[in-house]
């Protein structure tokens, strides 16, 4: 099983811990151990996607459920009227961002913030978060990573000027946490409130 690396770290940790419960006979401390370290294991799964083709989709760029699908004018970066889709990420879904379409990045820009709940439409504001403009065919999109409550930080692979594919891994978010998706005005959307989606595979509009 495919593991993102920026889980290695907690994985070590945790395991290193069970071994030392272990020698030293803490019976409590191995199973909880034990069980934090399957689950490093788990939240930091990678798996491979079928990423579908055509022309004109955009996909999912987190793995989720949809709480918000909205038109609005995006004033920071994009300056136009758009179209906003969130996700919720929730600590049991897979938490390494895709790339909605091909693009080539024209900027990203750290914003410090608090830590409140991800699902609350304050947060993408509020929180922490990673806003990454990409330059497309179909115009300038913005995706924002947003820190949670319990997720405390967003990391971006990318740089500015590197370009991407459909549904490339570019980052993630640790535990639970919230992405931001600022599509085309004239695009298509082919989800709905509540859908559950996945990163780099579910379709999420149409344009063209």
């Amino acid at each position: 099983m495919k593991l993102a690396s920026e889980g290695y770290p907690y994985i070590i940790i945790f395991a290193a811990t069970t071994i030392v419960a272990l020698l030293l006979g803490g019976k409590w401390m191995v199973m909880v151990s034990f069980v934090i370290t399957v689950f490093m294991v788990y939240f930091f799964r990678d798996p491979e996607r079928e990423i579908p083709e055509g022309e004109g989709l955009f996909v999912s760029p987190a793995d989720g459920r949809i709480i918000l699908i909205k038109d609005v004018f995006e004033k920071e970066h994009l300056k136009a009227a758009v179209i906003e889709i969130s996700i919720f990420m929730s600590p049991f879904n897979v938490h390494v961002n895709r790339a909605p379409c091909d693009g080539k990045i024209k900027g990203i820009r750290h914003n410090k913030g608090k830590f409140i709940a991800a699902y609350k439409d304050e947060a993408s504001f509020k929180n922490e978060n990673i806003e990454m403009t990409l330059e497309t065919k179909y115009g300038d999109m913005l995706v924002r990573q947003v820190a949670g409550y319990v997720a405390r930080r967003a990391v971006c692979r990318a740089n500015t000027g590197d370009s991407l594919k459909r549904g490339e891994r570019y980052g993630i978010i640790k535990f639970s946490s919230r992405l931001d998706v600022y599509i085309p005005k004239d695009t298509a959307v082919k989800v709905k409130l509540g859908d559950r989606v996945k990163a780099g595979e579910t379709v999420i509009g149409v344009i063209g």
